[in-house]
Formats: C-alpha cells, structure tokens, sequence
C-alpha cells in the first residue's frame, strides 16, 4: 500500500467560516464578523468607522487608515454570524465524519470565544467547555483533532484599539491564548498548526494593520513569527507528545516558457512563497528576503532574544492547501492569495467556475517540492473543489430527502489524491494526513458565499442565509468513506 495504515484521512474546516453561534457562550467580536458576504463579481468588504465616525466599508487590500475601527452595521449581511452552525450541530456533524471514516478533523479555535477581548488574564469557561465537548465527541470515534490556533480571526479589541499584530504586546495576548489551550485541552489535542496560510495574512481581517504600507506589513509579519515560535515552544514544554507545525498556502508555480527572464521570475516567484516556510522551518530570515527589505527601505525592529525565539520554535511539521497552480512571465508576481483567477492562462488546463486551474500534477510537484526543500513530514490540509451543486428530491424509506449529484467534485479529489499516492510511493514523501477543503459546506473565505460549496455534505443554506441548515450525504461521501475504508487503494 502507497499509504501507511495510520495514515489520517479526514476534512479541513475553520470557526469563522463553520461554527456560528458568534454571540453566545461569553464569544467576542472577531474580524471576521465584520466581513460582509460577496460573490464572484462583488468582494467582501469590511465595514468600520473612520475618525469623523463616518460608515464605511473596504475590501481586502484597500487601506482604512489611522483610527478606523471595524463595526457591525445595520443593513448588511454577515454570514460568519451563523455560518452552518457547528456550534449547535457539533454532535450530528461528528457522526457523519465517523460515519465516512474520518481518522482526523481539522477545525480552529475561535481566540474570542476563549478570549473575548484578546487580552484578558483567565479564558472565558463557557468557551473552554464547549471545545472540551467537541474533543471528547470526536475521541469517542477515535478522530484525532488537527487544531488550528488562529484561522484568520484577530480579536476585535485589538485591531480596533491595539492596531493588532503591528503592536507587539498582541504576542503576548496570542501566546497566552495558545498556552491555555495547550493546558486546558493536553491528553485530547496532539496535533496543532500556529497559524493559518500565513503567506495570506496580509491585510486588516488577519492582521489589523490599517494602512498599505510595507514597513508596517513586515513589521506586523515579524511579530506573528514571533509568536508562532513561542507557541511551538510553549506547546512542546507543556506537552512534549505535541506536534505543531506551519501552514502556507502553496500552489505549483510554472514558468510561461524557457526564456531565461521568465524562468528567473519563476524562481523570484518561488521564493515570495517560501521564505514564511524558511523563517517558521528553518528559523532566520534568508538571505534574499534580507536583500528585499534592505533595497525597499524596511527596517525590521527586533528585539534581543527575537533571532534566538525564531531558531528555538522551528516547527515539527509543514501543513499546505492546495488547490491550483499558475503560470508566471516576466514583470509579473505570483501570490498565493486565495480568491484570484489566472492572469497567465495554462492552455493544458482546465478552470473551475471560479477561475482556479484545476491541475492534481501540480500537487505531486509541490509535495516534491516542499519535502526535498525542508525534510520535514508534509500535511496536505486543505484541498477541494469549489462547485455549484443541484439537489435533486427524492423520496428515501417514505421521506423527502435531497440527493447531491457531485462527479465533478469526485474526478478533482481521486486526480489529486492519485498524484498524492504517486509522491509518497515514488518519491518517497513523508505525508502524515490528507484533510479536504471543506468536508461539509461552509461559507467561502474569498466570496462569503455557500454556492461555491465543496462539502462532501450538503448544508441547506442559500447566500443570504436562508434554508433550514438540514445536512445531507453527498455522491462524494460515500466515495470519500471507501476511499478512507481502502486506505487509498480504491479510488
């Protein structure tokens, strides 16, 4: 077999996207419950309040300036309020996961639901309770928890009122945060991720910085290595069976062709991807990003012990999503943001109806990639097709039930998981887990929608938060189940 026997089979998901109830058990205010809904032609937007006190709203990159502070309004949708309501329906969602055979869940923890403001001394004891019930729910079906320590959700209070990450006392408030969960939940949680798609923390939602400039990013950025490496740390002091690694998003990169400008912007592109990976698995900055800062004027401040933290809190492990690749040329720049289309079509492709260029050899080339760069064992933890799916009604044992045809979404995954299988068995990868992008129907980070759905469960939720949230199996669930059932044999 091209697969270990415990090798962890599962579905990736996260709080702000998945688990609702946004007000209730002590939970506070995050920035992602400030994130209106979109689509595929209109961005999501944040709403806030200028310095005059003024409404107004920004989408991913556009800077809100000194003084803005993220608000709910009246008017708007907010779909990370409800989302699908994990929060209620933990219990019935655990046994579907049983049911397909899942060995791990990959889920967050909500900061605020633990820390409402981000900066108290003692965790909120509803919020723990909760995530205690969850853990114990998924050990009675022996399904290892995967959790991730920040999934894009910096509390409210500290981007409005401590300008997040740029302000470095926000280390503080995370490390405190990791090492509660690290003691409250040792003996039920074994496998962590610091933060979520590092390389994508670039604006307000993830990092509360309020303007565009660099210095202010890096610095921002500096600060949450910072943090990852003291949690590792924290994590491993606390319990030494932890293992916590990092998580990037990471596309295969191609050059448009062999012309040596081009091919040397497919290196430089390369490199924009993995110096996170070389600070949080090797531990120092390399030497090409120092030569970027030094010609673009950066000044990274650091502290005394920041280059020896960075060194000591390198990561057991590199988790990744995977869901496209692209094509590069010269005088254009690769970034691994999330929600984009192709500007350099690959004609060997194909596209789904979001842009992304569905490509699963490009996967075998990135876990080559990244293992033979890193020598460290590899997570693909998210990876999936978005879709638009059409239930159909059928009667089942009497009752009117829904049925979600879904082949499109099966040919994705069995391409991908034969590329997978192919970089374990011949390339000799180091593969601990497999955790799809979204087991069951969630809200779309890019777009807040639910049309663009890639669950192998169907949730009754339309894009403007309609519909009775009532689950459903997939084709692909039961797929996905004797996939996990032939360890990977049968696809």
């Amino acid at each position: 077999m091209a697969f270990p026997q415990n090798f962890l089979w599962g579905g990736a998901t996260a709080a702000n996207q998945y688990e609702g109830g946004y007000k209730e058990g002590g939970r506070g205010l995050s920035t992602q419950d400030v994130r209106t809904a979109g689509s595929r032609t209109k961005k999501r937007t944040v709403t806030y309040t200028d310095t005059a006190g003024n409404l107004k709203e920004a989408t991913r990159f556009e800077p809100m300036g000194k003084g803005s502070k993220g608000i709910i309004a009246d008017g708007f949708y907010y779909p990370s309020h409800t989302a699908v309501d994990f929060y209620h329906r933990y219990k019935e969602d655990i046994a579907l996961f049983a049911e397909m055979g899942f060995r791990c869940f990959r889920m967050s923890i909500s900061w605020t639901r633990l820390f409402p403001l981000g900066t108290e001394e003692m965790p909120n004891a509803e919020g723990i309770r909760f995530y205690t019930d969850v853990f114990n729910e998924l050990k009675k079906y022996s399904i290892e928890p995967l959790v991730t320590l920040n999934h894009f959700d910096l509390p409210l209070y500290l981007a409005n009122e401590k300008c997040g990450w740029t302000d470095r006392k926000t280390i503080d408030c995370f490390v405190r945060y990791c090492e509660t969960c690290f003691e409250r939940f040792k003996g039920l949680v074994k496998y962590w991720k610091t933060f979520n798609e590092i390389n994508c923390m670039l604006d307000w939602n993830k990092l509360g910085i309020v303007s565009d400039d660099p210095q202010e990013l890096y610095q921002a950025l500096h600060h949450v290595f910072v943090a990852s490496a003291l949690a590792v740390k924290a994590g491993h002091r606390i319990d030494p069976e932890n293992k916590i690694g990092m998580m990037i998003a990471y596309g295969a990169v191609y050059p448009l062709d062999c012309h040596p400008d081009n091919y040397l912007n497919y290196l430089h592109s390369l490199q924009n991807i993995q110096w996170y990976c070389d600070v949080q698995c090797r531990g120092y900055y390399p030497a090409y990003k120092l030569k970027e800062f030094e010609r673009n004027h950066i000044q990274i401040v650091m502290e005394e012990d920041d280059e020896k933290i960075l060194r000591e809190g390198t990561v057991d492990f590199i988790g990744f999503s995977y869901y496209f690749s692209s094509v590069t040329k010269a005088g254009m720049e690769v970034k691994m943001t999330g929600d984009q289309s192709q500007d350099v079509p690959n004609p060997y492709l194909t596209k789904n109806d979001w842009g992304w260029q569905i490509d699963p050899v490009g996967l075998r080339s990135v876990l080559i990639e990244l293992y033979g760069r890193y020598q460290k064992p590899l997570w693909i933890v998210e990876n999936g097709f978005g879709g638009i799916d059409t239930p159909e009604k059928q009667i089942t044992d009497g009752k009117e039930t829904l049925a979600i045809h879904d082949p499109y979404r099966i040919d994705y995954l069995k391409k991908h998981i034969a590329e997978m299988k192919k970089a374990v068995e011949i390339d000799g990868v180091d593969l601990i887990g497999y955790t799809p992008w979204g087991c069951i129907d969630l809200i779309s980070a890019g777009t807040g929608e639910m049309r663009k759905r890639y669950g192998f469960i169907y949730v009754d939720r339309d894009d403007e938060g309609n519909g009775t949230l009532n689950r459903y199996r997939k084709d692909s669930f039961y797929w996905y189940q004797n996939v996990i059932r032939t360890n990977g044999e049968e696809l």
